[in-house]
């Protein structure tokens, strides 16, 4: 039987909510089963290719939802899940017990632990480290800026891994390793171990970049590197790099799209209080309440920088 896991890619919460998905699937549902990892990223125009959903079941984990009748298995948290109402009252008319919804969850890796464990008596304790790890990383839980920027834990490498990750393959070949392998020996792995220092040279480089390009005013911080291959950047150097700044605008640039990035600081002396989903869910994003994201066409540069630009504005206005 072939399942097929389609996963928000480049993301450590996704990878892991496959991984966790996969253990529990086969654990609980059934144990003859091939599993076949797909990433999903964020981009201008349609998210999903239904020729893709050709699993004898088809999950979506860490990722918007779907009303195609091929996905038999959807769970998620983030904040704007739903690409139209259409989709959203279609999920509340489901009645699959197969997919599953809550924002309030730090990460979807422990959304998926507890639905796994209450309603399908799932053993997580194999996955404790992985689901308190996820939590961490998508959450902003850490104590500390540097903490998240430094990379001294194992899972801020891993994270660090799995969002440069370029090569196709690489990331669903690390997934049935989080499911099964503390995350110490993960990093041990060859195909891992051999891609982490020329990682750890990009990362100290992108440190070196973003504070060149980083403009705080008004409790809000813009930058833009388009110009550079750096759209998987550690999203806490900003706050690393001017800890007085409550948001930040990103605009980082890949092969298929534009993004603007819009945060806020974890550690901030001014909480921030602006939802940032509802923002960037004006220009067709999403995200949480305090991080988001829009996706543009790679030939939209302008566009992105303008929305950019609003946005900066908009944040900028309430901190008077």
């Amino acid at each position: 039987m072939k399942v097929r896991i389609f996963y928000h890619d480049r993301c450590f919460d996704g990878a892991s909510s496959a991984a966790v998905f996969s253990r529990f699937y086969r654990e609980r549902i059934r144990s003859d089963v091939e599993f076949v990892f797909s990433g999903l990223l964020h981009r201008a125009g349609s998210l999903f290719d239904e020729t893709q959903f050709d699993g004898d079941e088809n999950a979506i984990v860490d990722f918007k939802y779907s009303s195609s009748r091929k996905i038999t298995w959807w769970f998620d948290h983030h904040q704007s899940a739903f690409l139209t109402p259409e989709d959203a009252a279609h999920f509340e008319q489901d009645q699959s017990n197969r997919k599953f919804y809550d924002p309030d969850f730090k990460s979807c890796t422990s959304f998926i632990s507890m639905i796994a464990e209450q309603r399908f008596g799932f053993n997580p304790s194999a996955v404790a480290d992985l689901v308190h790890w996820t939590d961490i990383i998508d959450g902003a839980l850490y104590p500390d800026a540097s903490t998240a920027v430094e990379m001294k834990a194992p899972a801020m490498k891993l994270t660090m891994i799995i969002e440069s990750a370029q090569e196709f393959g690489f990331i669903p070949r690390l997934i049935p390793l989080l499911a099964t392998m503390p995350l110490e020996q993960i990093l041990e792995q060859p195909f891992i171990a051999a891609a982490l220092p020329r990682l750890l040279e990009r990362h100290q480089g992108s440190i070196k970049v973003l504070q060149e390009r980083m403009e705080c005013k008004d409790g809000t911080l813009f930058f833009d590197i388009t110009d550079h291959e750096l759209e998987g950047y550690n999203k806490f150097i900003p706050y690393y790099l001017h800890p007085e700044c409550t948001y930040s605008v990103g605009l980082s640039k890949s092969s298929f799209r534009v993004k603007v990035s819009v945060g806020s600081n974890p550690w901030a002396a001014i909480p921030p209080a602006v939802n940032l989903a509802k923002i960037c869910e004006r220009y067709g994003g999403g995200g949480h309440a305090r991080v988001g994201a829009i996706s543009f066409d790679v030939t939209q540069g302008e566009k992105a920088r303008t929305v950019a630009a609003e946005i900066v504005k908009e944040l900028r206005s309430s901190a008077s």
